[in-house]
């Protein structure tokens, strides 16, 4: 006779009140799909609509060819790095990025775990193996600020190489800067419940079920530590040379709007055009640690 699998409930505490979330009964809770979209005080209540969404993001990818004409022509470096909690959207918004350059000329980056021989170097060394060359522009689906996220809550790095990374990475991306590499770090933000309804239609959805990973699992009571290990992190890595852009994005449609839109107006490319650009909406995206407070 099969044993019976192991049940994945857990119990959370959403804002003071017990909540039983199990991520194989296909059924949503209603407390979840009720919350998920507004949750984190999102300033939207729906989503952009799909339409305008495709016209938008066409006019921005069309500026993102002439960024990589550009770079061709110049030679210029740029480097992004995307961040945020699980399911946040990072992946997404590195697709909506990349969909239309030359692959010749932009890559994505997204490092496994350390081998052996690079648990043995520079913490950063394996990283700056990855850096563009002269009119690349590469795109880094998580980076080295796994060591100011998911290694000190999931027990991945020692409190002491936690904290001689806080106090590195300010020198190490200062010198990113006189390179005159272009370099943007993006943190991607969503609430609590939005979180829970993109891992359940991950475990549901046969093309994404991929996505759902055992750390997702371990962390879904860990939501403070990740919360105080996101705050910290802006607070100590932001800088003038290389400051965090936040973007609230429980809408990934806007999200990823804003995201292209930011990078956009920050290049003096050829033949930019600002109108097809747009302005950048500040209720959901904002510099440094003082945005989400």
């Amino acid at each position: 006779m099969a044993e019976k699998a192991e049940s994945r409930a857990v119990e959370l505490d959403i804002r003071g009140k017990k909540r039983v979330f199990d991520i194989d009964d296909p059924v949503l809770p209603d407390w979840i799909e009720e919350k998920a979209f507004g949750s984190d005080d999102y300033p939207y209540d729906k989503k952009l609509d799909n339409k305008e969404y495709d016209r938008l993001l066409k006019l921005l990818q069309i500026e993102l060819v002439k960024v990589q004409f550009w770079q061709q022509k110049t030679g210029t470096r740029i480097m992004a790095v995307f961040e945020g909690r699980d399911a946040a959207g990072k992946g997404g918004a590195i697709h909506a990025t990349m969909s239309y350059m030359n692959p010749r000329s932009a890559r994505i980056v997204a490092l496994t775990k350390p081998t052996g021989t690079e648990q043995g170097q520079w913490y950063f060394q394996r990283y700056v193996a990855t850096f563009p060359t002269a009119g690349e522009f590469v795109l880094f689906d998580r980076s080295w600020y796994n060591r100011a996220g998911v290694e000190p809550v999931m027990g991945f790095c020692t409190p002491e190489q936690y904290e001689k990374f806080l106090k590195e990475t300010p020198r190490f991306e200062k010198m990113i800067a006189s390179e005159n590499i272009h370099f943007f770090k993006f943190w991607l933000d969503i609430g609590r419940e939005m979180q829970l309804k993109r891992f359940h239609d991950r475990r549901h959805d046969p093309l994404k079920v991929w996505k759902l990973s055992p750390m997702d699992i371990a962390a879904l009571n860990k939501w403070g530590d990740y919360s105080e290990k996101r705050d910290r992190m802006l607070k100590e890595t932001h800088t003038d040379q290389a400051p965090w852009t936040v973007i609230r994005a429980n809408d990934k449609r806007r999200a990823r709007i804003n995201l292209i839109r930011h990078i956009l107006k920050t290049l003096d490319y050829d033949d930019k055009d600002k109108a097809a650009i747009g302005e950048i909406d500040d209720r959901i995206v904002g510099s440094g640690p003082g945005f989400l407070k």
